[in-house]
């Protein structure tokens, strides 16, 4: 049986189709197919290709992929934490492959780390499959991990966080409440004095409409907000956006040498932050910026 979003060319090699809108997609060769099932929640594909090494799927959406999952946990993460500078709770409202742990880790000053997910099957999944990704992340003595909705966590919690990162997937499906004024609100009365919070914002080229709504929510609930741009292999369709929004005036625009100092003292080695990398992320494409000023 051909699995859930897989096809068989005219050889008969399987391939995953990924469709990001009715009118575009993008294929991979499965050269190896390690799994295909229905999580109570969603459903989840892990194969082996020869470009992208081993790669997640999520509801038909790539989620993870061995070559590049560097690129997104790296600017998910550093990004805020060295724009922050003494952040020491972090929030985490999806993320359970645990990329995103994994490079908070590497931040000593951060005491706790919360993992809200709501589906634990993905924990599991990426504890077995994924262990390169996670890299004992889930293991670390401060991280907690919550098994719950993220909205209704938002909503009924009340501890305060400096740092919130919502590492969601595609503003689809089960996903799509991660994306809307409400939820942000409910981020915002979470953060402590200073916070931040950090939003996967959608492909520019495929989720405009998504970008510029973000860009609107965040506008009546934060003081300052902006987006920075990375671009991810695997993540078809281009520049992807992700939004950056808080209170304080100097975490979004850092005094010169800030962060280099901040990069230096922490004294790690990246595969993509750099510094001038988080700098050169919030300078935006015209046509990017003209849609977030409409």
């Amino acid at each position: 049986m051909i699995p859930k979003y897989c096809f068989k060319d005219d050889e008969g090699q399987l391939w995953f189709k990924e469709s990001l809108t009715p009118s575009v997609g993008n294929s991979l060769r499965v050269d190896e197919l390690i799994y295909a099932e229905d999580s109570d929640l969603q459903h989840l594909i892990l194969f082996d290709n020869e470009t992208h090494g081993r790669v997640l799927a999520i509801d038909g959406l790539v989620q993870v992929s061995m070559s590049d999952e560097f690129i997104y946990h790296e600017m998910v993460t550093h990004v805020p934490l060295l724009a922050h500078g003494s952040a020491k709770s972090v929030l985490i409202v999806g993320g359970g492959d645990g990329g995103a742990m994994r490079e908070i880790q590497r931040h000593p000053g951060v005491e706790r780390i919360v993992l809200a997910e709501i589906d634990g099957d993905v924990i599991t999944f990426s504890r077995k499959w994924l262990p390169e990704v996670s890299k004992g992340s889930f293991d670390d003595s401060r991280v907690e991990i919550k098994i719950v909705d993220g909205v209704d966590y938002m909503k009924t919690g009340d501890e305060l966080f400096d740092l919130i990162i919502i590492d969601s997937s595609d503003p689809v499906g089960p996903s799509a409440v991660l994306f809307t004024e409400e939820f942000y609100a409910s981020c915002h009365k979470r953060l402590a004095e200073g916070g931040i919070l950090v939003t996967q914002s959608g492909l520019a080229s495929v989720h405009s409409d998504v970008v510029e709504n973000t860009s609107e929510y965040f506008s009546r609930i934060f003081k300052h907000h902006g987006f920075y741009a990375i671009t991810v292999p695997t993540f078809s369709g281009g520049v992807m956006t992700l939004g950056f929004a808080t209170d304080d005036e100097s975490r979004i625009a850092p005094a010169a040498g800030v962060i280099e100092e901040r990069f230096a003292a922490l004294d790690i080695d990246t595969r993509y932050y750099s510094p001038a990398v988080h700098r050169g992320a919030f300078a935006l494409p015209r046509s990017l910026e003209a849609l977030l000023k409409r």
